[in-house]
């Protein structure tokens, strides 16, 4: 592995549109930027899920590839942001724990199969679950394990840390509640097929798909079921968002806004294909990608289409919200940032392969994961965005200037990911 980024992604593209290739640290007189207390703790930003950091900033023009380090798969692992530490799992097994400002590794844990499950780092440790069928805790100063718990298949969903409770799903049907000191067993609760999703904790009440075409509301303290909806098709990848009373899913080809309490469908929004993006819920809009190639703001009240912004393919990643700036990932090999109020396209940095991986924000940085097997930090100055897009000419990798937008609109690639298989 890796950290100066310097590979065969670092060639000077020729491609109309793109500009040149530098790195901080590579000719750049720019200081690294000092940590702060900024923090993205977990896939969903906050317990509910919502992946709205209203008080950090994200970079918005001066756009450059901070650092990019190589791990030894895929990384459709989510990146946690914590202390100064980015921690994110990768296909090749491993956990690591990479230094914010310049991606040293700090550590690495091999976990034994490959890890799509995004981190979560609470009080120290780093909790997170992986394709050997088990859901660790490590410490998160320098990864030593705490303990482990065996499920019966592999965990692919991310955890969330609420009250001392670890709740996480598995392929072998099951949601999990696990003390997040010891890691003994709190109560367990069975639906009928893969538990991919990510839960959210909201008000004493997880809430957490399946592929039984079920979500499910469950009490948090016992895991007594609340309520449970059929929406008719698999909750897939999507993870619910819970915000102003209202959980946001997606399943199949629609986004559902359900009543928190009991469940009542307050609107659903059928789209073009597949909804496997977890939805962010800011300021009364709801962000989401679909299959279609889009990304979609609606508000959040009746699902009214606010504006959408079209990529070159599929858009599983799920957007990040900070500085009032939409950040998210396309399997077009591109990381976008959309002005949140209307969609303009802000700037976009190409990757060497897909990104199914869902951004963190943090300190004017955004980091996140590619297919190419690669964990990214893009930087920049924060700032109010502009409704037209600057020529950012400094460093930079892969950037795709104004003139072409989203010029990989054409591109077209036939993919076929299983991520159940262990590589």
């Amino acid at each position: 592995m890796k950290s100066d980024g310097v590979s065969r992604r670092q060639v000077l593209r020729t491609t109309v549109g793109y500009v040149g290739v530098g790195m901080l640290g590579y000719g750049s007189s720019r200081p690294t930027r000092a940590q702060s207390a900024e923090t993205w703790s977990q896939f969903g930003y906050d317990d509910a899920n919502t992946r709205h950091a209203p008080e950090n900033t994200g970079p918005v023009t001066d756009i450059s590839q901070q650092w990019a380090v190589e791990t030894g798969d895929g990384v459709w692992s989510s990146p946690a942001v914590a202390d100064g530490t980015v921690y994110v799992g990768s296909g090749d097994h491993n956990v690591y724990a990479l230094d914010a400002a310049d991606g040293t590794e700090q550590w690495a844990f091999d976990a034994g199969g490959s890890v799509s499950s995004s981190p979560t780092v609470a009080d120290g440790t780093v909790y997170f679950g992986s394709n050997d069928n088990k859901v660790y805790a490590l410490d998160a100063a320098d990864g030593t394990e705490q303990w482990s718990f065996k499920t019966g298949d592999w965990v692919y969903s991310s955890p969330a840390v609420a009250d001392g409770v670890v709740y996480v799903g598995s392929k072998d049907n099951m949601v999990y509640a696990l003390d997040a000191a010891e890691g003994t067993e709190q109560w367990t609760f069975e639906t009928g097929d893969t538990v991919r999703s990510s839960p959210a904790v909201a008000d004493g009440t997880v809430y957490v798909g399946s592929n039984d075409d079920s979500v499910y509301a469950l009490d948090a303290a016992d895991g007594t079921e609340q309520w449970t909806v059929d929406t008719g098709s698999p909750v897939y990848y999507s993870s619910p968002a819970v915000a102003d009373g209202t959980v946001y899913v997606g399943s199949g080809r629609s986004l559902y806004a359900l009543d928190a309490v009991d469940g009542t469908n307050q609107w659903t929004l059928l789209m073009n294909n597949d909804v496997g993006s977890s939805p962010a819920v800011a300021d009364g809009t709801v962000y989401v990608g679909s299959a279609d190639y889009n990304v979609y703001a609606l508000d959040a009240a009746d699902g009214t289409e606010q504006w959408t912004f079209y990529t070159g393919l599929d858009v599983y990643s799920a957007p990040a919200v900070a500085d009032d700036v939409v950040y998210v990932g396309s399997y077009d090999y591109s990381v976008y940032a959309l002005n949140a109020a209307d969609g303009t396209e802000q700037w976009a940095v190409e990757t060497g392969d897909t990104v199914p991986s869902s951004p963190a924000v943090a300190d004017g940085t955004v980091y996140v994961g590619s297919e190419d097997n690669s964990v990214y930090a893009i930087q920049g100055s924060p700032g109010t965005p502009k409704s037209e897009p600057t020529d950012d000419s400094g460093p930079g990798f892969g950037l795709l200037s104004a003139a072409v937008g989203s010029g990989l609109a054409g591109l077209s690639r036939a993919l076929s990911t299983d991520r159940d298989s262990d590589k």
